[in-house]
């Protein structure tokens, strides 16, 4: 067997021999705190735009008959946040194992899946909406990462390549399932809907949104999962790159060629617009719910080949920023809070009452806030004050969570 290539013993987890190119072992990869804490400052945008732009209550920012290319793009961006995610939390899963035993990860998982699933529905829930009542349950990404996580803390322990098999399948495959409609709202259709189909349910004075079904998300994770042995102790820094920058590119290739003849991977059909930029938008107007295959291909794609070109020494501005990836759930709850109670400010100052943002459905759909709404210059302007008021606080959790992490294991959970 060669130095680099992986052992499998019975547990099932790839191991490294150790070369003179090895990572430190406890030390944390800034290339990853990078990805995460670079997506999430793009993920605020569009939860900027949810609460602040007049059009956000008309119409999608992808809807090419109405939209303007920098609206599209503005939306288009945020799709890279969603896959980064929960592709960076398999790897993290992966990296939390190496140096722990099989049921210790299994339990972190588990574990963490269900504190996630419970701050989705209660604390999120009441971030998004400041209603106590909770009329609203909108089942997004952390609650998706819940489920995933408790899901992969069972897979873990299957020998690697069926583990990566799994996630292979799960999503180039799902879109075969795409035609398969449960309608109604039974049982059965509200698990397909947690599986693969994005519905709302009413279930007395609540209502169920389940945005990001299971299945192509769970196949995301599983394949961050397996691509964090790419970063075990001992596996060649330079070997790493340039697999990266391989499956990277290969996904981008591959994204093109299904994408150019419409052959497989998204239901969304491209097709010839009024003009070329249109022309363009169409043809990366690609299905978010659930994630198609040319969707994760067209957005993992350049995060892989971000990771092979970052793994170099942090400078000023790549320092500020890591510090929001390695505080992702903080951050999370934080940016919502404080969106939303900016927003309360933006409808008292257009003349509306500041209840009206007291919710009961998405911001976007509420009808108390009809015709409210900015430009998006006062979205940026917004967005970008967000965020220079989020690095302090970031920057002092992040502080407190070292120093205290090793008495306090709850913190690993935040």
């Amino acid at each position: 067997m060669s130095a680099t290539s992986p052992a499998f013993p019975s547990s099932g987890v790839a191991t490294f021999p150790v070369t003179k190119s090895s990572a430190t072992k406890n030390k944390r990869i800034e290339s990853i705190d990078l990805l995460r804490g670079t997506v999430m400052i793009i993920m605020a945008l569009d939860h900027v735009r949810d609460y602040f732009h007049a059009d956000a209550l008309l119409y999608s920012p992808t809807d090419l008959s109405r939209t303007s290319v920098i609206l599209f793009f503005t939306r288009w961006i945020t799709h890279f946040c969603a896959p980064v995610f929960i592709f960076l939390a398999g790897v993290s899963a992966y990296l939390y194992g190496a140096r722990r035993t099989k049921n210790e990860l299994s339990f972190f998982l588990f574990t963490r899946g269900l504190w996630l699933i419970f701050a989705e529905v209660v604390i999120i829930g009441f971030i998004r909406t400041f209603n106590p009542g909770y009329f609203f349950i909108n089942l997004q990404v952390i609650w998706a990462i819940g489920i995933c996580m408790i899901i992969l803390s069972v897979l873990i322990r299957a020998n690697w390549y069926i583990i990566l098999l799994a996630g292979v399948v799960l999503v180039g495959g799902h879109n075969l399932l795409d035609a398969v409609h449960m309608p109604g709202a039974g049982v059965s259709s509200f698990l397909w809907s947690v599986l693969h189909e994005n519905h709302d349910f009413i279930f007395g004075r609540f209502t169920v949104s389940i945005f990001y079904p299971v299945l192509p998300w769970l196949g995301v994770m599983i394949m961050g999962y397996c691509l964090g042995s790419l970063y075990a102790p001992g596996y060649h820094a330079a070997k790493r790159k340039r697999t990266l920058l391989w499956l990277g590119f290969g996904a981008i290739a591959l994204f093109i060629i299904l994408r150019s003849g419409n052959f497989y991977g998204d239901a969304a059909l491209w097709a010839a617009q009024k003009n070329d930029v249109f022309t363009f938008m169409s043809f990366l107007n690609v299905t978010k719910y659930p994630p198609s295959l040319q969707y994760v291909l067209v957005t993992l794609g350049p995060a892989l080949i971000f990771l092979a070109l970052t793994e170099k020494p942090l400078n000023t501005l790549t320092l500020k920023i890591t510090i929001f990836g390695r505080v992702a759930m903080f951050y999370y709850a934080a940016h919502l809070f404080l969106i939303h109670l900016a927003a309360i400010g933006g409808a008292v100052i257009s003349g509306y009452k500041w209840t009206d943002m007291i919710l009961t459905t998405r911001v976007y759909a509420s009808p108390g806030l009809k015709g409210y709404g900015f430009d998006l210059v006062a979205v940026y302007l917004v967005w970008i004050l967000l965020i220079l008021a989020l690095y302090p606080l970031c920057k002092w959790f992040d502080a407190y969570k070292r120093a205290n992490l090793s008495k306090h294991r709850w913190l690993s959970y935040i």
